[in-house]
């Protein structure tokens, strides 16, 4: 593509370069109105500035990458719900052997949930536990939040609904769900273990050989109610449950809150009265009794089927049905399986992240107009060829770079076509490793920095406001693990993918 006329050139990479400083800054001190605005006001000025019309910024909003992100934001949270990462930091702690043991034990239970529910939901909910496990066995956080951080960004890169990129990799490659999983998964499983491996030997003495303190995690609805010996202990594990229990599950009139307690408290004085159902004396048993275990039941029955609408929606994804539609079927599915007002779920999706995404596409859009990314790739394309290993190297040294001086989504956006385009050149089987290429490093590329990934940059602002556990991840502390664990993941992903 032919340089635009010079305005166009100098207005449109004035609109980018705002776009990209909030993107990177999101707290500038000159503009502090962080990411989110910083991506419509680059979008806004590129209308204005008449890079784009505003025909060709709303053509340029990928409505399926939008789709599915919301679709998996909305199955992320009632997997939450159905306690799905409660079962997962189960596993971190059952039987564990010491600080290398949880330390393995994160990286796996990262990478894994990375490949079902994105690395950033996976940073979100580990967060915490991980800091406050290792605070509490007088481990030093600093390992194990990288081994979260970097384990997540690894995981994702096998899915196509792992991370942003991915997804758009996808929409743009028609790679089906599985052929993208078995093109990647190779090489994310070795990538993890070879990241494992690098924090081990930087941090074997810190880690020491302290046994770990088993932390159970254990929520009301999973906590067996003891034998009725007698009025008061049944009293005593009625109102030890938590309120949250019995707020979100009525009665079957469809009471809750301190309208179902209220009428729990009445059927129990009921029960002590003697009072019972059938009328029979013989062996009193308080309504209430009953209508926990209902509630239980009725629970146990919602989990379930929650996960058979995931594993469906799985399923789907596997017999290449389109990702988008198949992800808002399974999102509106579970908000009717719940069976309740969708609202305080629906409002816990990151809508932010959409917009975002939204003014992005229009910004990096309006950018591709100016014709400075076709340039320089038209520069840099003979010395990136996939057919060569030189050209291998310096393709892969771009994508780093780029991806983390304008991050990976962008990067993405910005090289998939070109890359592909050159790769259709040499033969048609080099196309799918051409966008496998770019999703492996892309998404390793995160690693590299505390800035590379939205991951890094959860893990070090939630485990920063964790209250007296709060431990601060820095630029420079993370910069020495990532600089090796980035380069060698990254080399030997590719010698798999390429194989």
């Amino acid at each position: 593509m032919d340089l635009a006329p010079p305005l166009v050139v100098v207005l449109g990479s004035i609109a980018f370069a705002v776009f990209w400083v909030l993107a990177v800054f999101p707290t500038a001190p000159f503009l502090p109105i962080g990411r989110t605005a910083g991506s419509l006001l680059g979008a806004t000025l590129m209308v204005i500035l008449k890079v784009l019309s505003p025909e060709e910024a709303y053509s340029s909003i990928d409505l399926q990458i939008l789709g599915l992100l919301f679709g998996t934001m909305v199955l992320s949270i009632y997997l939450e719900k159905a306690d799905v990462f409660k079962y997962l930091t189960i596993l971190l702690t059952w039987k564990s052997r010491g600080a290398k043991d949880l330390l393995c034990r994160i990286c796996v239970v990262a990478a894994i949930s990375s490949i079902f529910f994105t690395n950033d939901t996976s940073c979100v909910f580990l967060t915490e536990f991980v800091l406050k496990l290792a605070r509490r066995n007088n481990f030093p956080p600093h390992p194990f939040l990288l081994a979260l951080a970097s384990s997540a960004n690894i995981g994702s890169s096998a899915s196509s609904i792992g991370n942003p990129q991915n997804l758009i990799i996808v929409t743009e490659s028609n790679i089906s769900f599985l052929g993208f999983l078995l093109g990647l998964l190779p090489a994310m499983l070795v990538g993890m273990v070879v990241n494992t491996l690098i924090l081990l030997c930087m941090f074997w003495k810190d880690l020491g050989e302290e046994e770990c303190l088993v932390t159970e995690y254990v929520s009301s609805h999973e906590i067996s109610p003891p034998a009725i010996s007698n009025q008061s202990s049944s009293q005593e594990w009625y109102f030890s449950l938590e309120a949250g229990v019995e707020q979100s599950f009525p009665n079957k009139d469809g009471l809750g809150g301190d309208e179902f307690s209220r009428m729990r408290e009445e059927n129990y004085w009921k029960g002590v009265n003697g009072n019972t159902e059938g009328g029979s004396g013989d062996h009193v048993i308080p309504l209430e009794e009953k209508e926990i275990s209902d509630v239980r039941w009725k629970r146990l029955l919602w989990k379930t089927g929650v996960y058979l609408v995931t594993i469906g929606m799985l399923i789907a994804l596997l017999m290449n049905y389109n990702m988008s539609w198949t992800a808002l079927s399974a999102a509106v599915a579970l908000t009717v399986l719940d069976f309740k007002d969708a609202r305080p779920c629906l409002e816990k999706v990151s809508y932010s992240i959409l917009i975002f995404f939204s003014g992005m596409f229009i910004t990096v859009e309006g950018f591709n107009r100016t014709g400075i990314p076709g340039t320089l790739w038209n520069i840099m394309e003979h010395h990136a060829q996939l057919n060569s290993i030189s050209g291998l190297v310096v393709l892969s040294l771009v994508i780093l770079v780029l991806s983390n001086v304008v991050s990976n989504v962008p990067t993405v956006l910005l090289l998939g076509v070109r890359v592909a385009t050159a790769a259709s050149l040499i033969s048609r089987s080099e196309v799918k490793k051409a966008w496998l290429v770019l999703a492996w490093v892309s998404t390793v590329a995160g690693n590299l920095t505390l800035l590379g990934s939205a991951a890094n940059l959860i893990v070090c602002e939630q485990a920063r406001k964790v209250p007296f556990f709060a431990y601060t991840l820095s630029f420079w502390g993370h910069l020495k693990f990532g600089v090796p664990s980035t380069l060698i993941v990254t080399a030997v992903g590719l010698m798999l993918i390429t194989s």
